[in-house]
């Protein structure tokens, strides 16, 4: 949860974007709308001057105070670490007797999936070839632009 760091009362306008400047004191900037307000300097709103730690994200609350919230630390990498891994016992597996008919059937299977692969395959290179002319029509028709 946040604390709070110092009481300032800040009224906020909307279509600004309030923080904590590198001095510790309170800024806004213009919110980027489209191509409209991208260039805009931020303009200080009070002299607060609040000495930041390391660890914490410092911003102006809803009431227009200084705030500050401890920053998440670690991600993936820590959690594997804290986490540990359970073993789980293997089952031992019980032979079972194939029939002859059972080994044919699967060998018509084995066979039918080979040719369904190929099949894929021939469909996913055509579409390739498709997608190549495309491109090569398109770029002919920028340079036919760029030359006009």
């Amino acid at each position: 949860m946040a604390e709070k760091v110092a009481k300032v009362g800040i009224k906020k306008v909307g279509g600004y974007l309030y923080f904590v400047d590198k001095q510790g004191d309170i800024s806004k900037a213009k919110m980027a709308r489209g191509k409209k307000g991208r260039s805009c300097k931020p303009t200080k709103v009070a002299k607060v001057g609040v000495r930041k730690a390391s660890g914490y994200l410092y911003f102006v609350d809803k009431r227009g105070d200084v705030s500050r919230a401890k920053m998440a630390r670690g991600g993936k990498k820590r959690r594997k670490k804290k986490k540990k891994v359970k073993k789980k016992k293997a089952k031992k597996k019980v032979k079972k007797k194939k029939t002859k008919k059972k080994a044919k059937k699967k060998a018509k299977r084995k066979v039918k999936r080979k040719k369904t692969k190929k099949k894929a395959k021939k469909r996913v290179t055509k579409k390739k070839t498709k997608k190549k002319a495309k491109r090569k029509v398109k770029r002919k028709a920028a340079k036919r632009r760029k030359r006009r």
